[in-house]
C-alpha cells in the first residue's frame, strides 16, 4: 500500500512538473518563484523516487527466499 502512495505521489510531482515547465515555455523567462517551485518539486521528486526505489529493494529482499 505504501508503494502505491509512493507511485501516486510521484506521478502527481510529474504532472505538476509539466504544468511550471508548461508556463515557462518556449519564449517566457521563469521568474524567481517559478524557479525556486521547481527547484523544490524537483527535489521532493528524487526524494519520492528515492524512497520508492528503496522501498521496492525491500520488498525484492523480503520475497528473494519465496
Amino acid at each position: 500500500m505504501t508503494d502505491d502512495r509512493l507511485i501516486m505521489a510521484i506521478g502527481r510531482l510529474e504532472r505538476a512538473l509539466t504544468r511550471v515547465e508548461a508556463l515557462a515555455g518556449p519564449g517566457r523567462s521563469p521568474d524567481a518563484t517559478i524557479r525556486r517551485e521547481l527547484a523544490n518539486l524537483v527535489q521532493r521528486h528524487e526524494r519520492l523516487r528515492a524512497r520508492t526505489k528503496d522501498a521496492i529493494d525491500a520488498i525484492d529482499r523480503l520475497t528473494d527466499g519465496v
